[in-house]
């Protein structure tokens, strides 16, 4: 394609994206700008299907800065995934398929949400990850089913996150051949020139991380072109070094840190549409042979789908094609569920239950920050990833979890992510995107409240039962048996839009009544109910023994309690009132015991026992004792 030709189609996208700033009086018009000789020539590499949004072997591309969406927008619009010119128009306003930052569901063809900076980077990380997994699982000599690459956008900001310390760092260990970090180093922050805070030499950053890096001007077309020719050569991970100057074509305000966020007013946007050619009174205008090129897409992306499909055809009646039909439709009634017998720690339970699951779905894998062997997440004998089940995210939570997010969104993939409770405060900012975001990301907590002993108050959650049960579309888990652990499971695998956590105990809990329940779906269910009981104990987790012994002492003193136990607070909220009244008996004064804050649960209970401070260091059974978590000392308080 010509110069000339590539020159109109990146001005198209700035104007476009300066015009829906404007309009809107908000947004941020400078990197959008900055980034469209790149998206120019990115659209002539990339792999994808604007008719299929989900066709499994497209290329990812990641916008980690999130806040460009003036270029997004303008992108998938030109593609032609569905957005009209009026969504443009409509840019940040309530209801529009362009809101502020991209959201995964809700615009088409974005493949997962961004905004808090450095995520898309641990993203992209994830989806390359996952491509590479269920490469090893479909792939044969000669039939590559997965060969697609994964492309990401960043910025300085996405740079400085430490996010993106720890998922380069991985990628570089694990020699991702397929994923391409596009760094606009355009030098500019909102606060000003990046000299401010930043100085590191960012080749020797990511070549001391076994990545190899490119360098090139972000606005010259035949340099960005033999970079990406070239990346997709590389077998490590690619980082293109691509300097450019924010607002690139905008008049007075290029190279400005004022252009970052906000709009660039009328004036300098048609003073910038004449010294390019444009017209300076048309908004939102694209040129018939502009949309003709960009709108290449659904042609030659439909021709590579079909072109695909054709392979997946002609597979053999073989291995290969078993694996493939086996990932890609997961038969959950291969489960084998395990049962339990004697008293154990739900870490140890929910260890034995994952590997339940992950022998019997292909897809099913995860891994620790460091600590398979305490939170009990080895998949035996599964070997390690990327041929294997088991991933070593080393210490690097936040990454983990992001990356999960991703691999979550690939396609045929079940992930899970895990780590000590407490040090689910690293990983905060992906287990939000992942409910805001509808992910099936499943997030082992182990080591949930004082139990946690002698390691002290710096390792025993007591904020964060109330924090994630506070979040929506997240439902926590914590179960109070083996059995409980196995209803849990199952309720969650059935929730295909929404992430779950597993919140386990690293003391031995012993086997409850009825060890078969049914009502773990519902949230919460009366695990001992006594003819007219003038009192409710409720609990979760390690408190419902507790809750049980309890109930016991005050039986002997003449006072009938019922014991509801609550697995998964988030299900019990959603309940009719007269199920909620059927456990939680109208008219009996309602007690609810947790060793950790428990502000929530004062939605049921009229009083509540729970940790005023930040626990201690000393054995569990002394720290129960210490405040308060005793069958007598309870008793003694109702």
């Amino acid at each position: 394609m010509s110069t000339t030709m590539r020159q109109k189609m990146a001005d198209t996208i700035r104007f476009l994206a300066a015009d829906m700033v404007q309009q809107a009086n908000s947004g941020h018009p400078g990197a959008p700008m900055g980034l469209a000789d790149i998206a120019v020539v990115l659209s002539e590499h990339m792999n994808h299907n604007p008719k299929n949004p989900k066709w499994l072997n497209r290329d990812r591309l990641v916008f980690s800065g999130g806040h460009g969406t003036g270029l997004i927008y303008s992108l998938y619009y030109l593609w032609g995934y569905g957005l009209e010119i009026e969504d443009l128009k409509n840019f940040r306003q309530l209801d529009s398929k362009t809101p502020g930052h991209p959201e995964y569901g809700h615009t088409a063809g974005i493949e997962i949400t961004t905004g808090p900076l450095g995520q898309g980077i641990a993203n992209a990380v994830g989806f390359a990850m996952a491509s590479e997994f269920v490469g090893n699982k479909v792939n044969s000599e000669t039939a590559a089913l997965i060969d697609h690459n994964v492309y990401c956008l960043c910025g300085d900001g996405d740079l400085e996150e430490g996010i993106s310390y720890e998922a380069c760092s991985i990628a570089g260990h694990m020699g991702l051949d397929n994923l391409i970090l596009i760094y606009d180093s355009n030098r500019i922050t909102i606060e000003g020139s990046t000299e401010l805070s930043l100085s590191e030499n960012m080749r020797d950053r990511f070549e001391s991380q076994n990545w190899a890096v490119l360098e090139i001007d972000g606005h010259n077309f035949e340099e960005i072109d033999g970079a990406l020719t070239q990346a997709k050569t590389i077998s490590r991970p690619v980082l293109i070094i691509a300097n450019t100057t924010i607002a690139k074509g905008g008049g007075k305000m290029e190279g400005s840190h004022h252009a970052h966020g906000a709009p660039l007013g009328h004036d300098v946007i048609k003073a910038a549409k004449t010294a390019a050619g444009f017209d300076p009174e048309a908004t939102f205008a694209v040129d018939a042979d502009v949309m003709e090129r960009f709108r290449c897409a659904i042609e030659k992306g439909d021709l590579a789908e079909r072109e695909w499909n054709h392979r997946l055809k002609e597979l053999p009646l073989s291995e290969q094609n078993e694996a493939y039909e086996q990932l890609m439709n997961p038969d959950f009634s291969r489960i084998s569920w395990p049962t339990f017998e004697k008293a154990d720690a739900t870490r140890n339970t929910n260890g034995i239950i994952l590997n339940a699951i992950a022998k019997a779905i292909p897809g099913f894998l995860g891994g620790s920050a460091d600590l398979g062997p305490s939170n009990k997440t080895e998949l035996k004998d599964m070997g390690d990833f990327p041929k294997g089940k088991n991933i070593h995210f080393g210490i690097r939570e936040h990454a983990m979890a992001s990356i999960t997010n991703a691999m979550a969104l690939y396609g045929p993939i079940m992930p899970f992510s895990a780590t000590f409770f407490v040090f689910s405060d690293y990983l905060k900012p992906s287990a939000r995107i992942a409910a805001l975001s509808g992910i099936q990301h499943f997030f082992i907590w182990t080591h949930d409240s004082i139990g946690v002993g002698e390691d002290g108050p710096t390792h025993q959650p007591i904020e964060h039962l109330s924090q994630f049960r506070a979040l929506p579309n997240f439902y926590v888990y914590r179960p109070a048996d083996g059995a409980e652990n196995v209803k849990c499971w199952q309720k969650a695998l059935s929730m295909k839009y929404s992430p779950s956590a597993f919140v386990c105990s690293r003391q031995n809990l012993p086997l409850l009544p009825n060890a078969v329940r049914g009502d773990v779906e519902n949230g919460g269910y009366l695990i001992i109910e006594r003819s007219n009981a003038t009192v409710t104990i409720m609990a979760s987790g390690s408190e419902v023994a507790l809750a049980i012994e309890t109930s016991e002492v005050l039986q002997g003193r003449g006072i009938a309690a019922n014991v509801v136990s609550v697995p998964c607070f988030d299900l019990l909220l959603e309940q009719p009132q007269n199920y909620i009244d059927s456990i939680i008996k109208p008219g009996t004064k309602r007690l609810a015991i947790e060793a950790a804050r428990g502000l929530e649960w004062y939605r049921f209970a009229d009083t509540v026992i729970a940790m005023d401070s930040f626990g201690a260091s000393a054995p569990a059974e002394q720290l129960f004792e210490k405040f308060g978590f005793t069958a007598e000392a309870i008793a003694a308080k109702i």
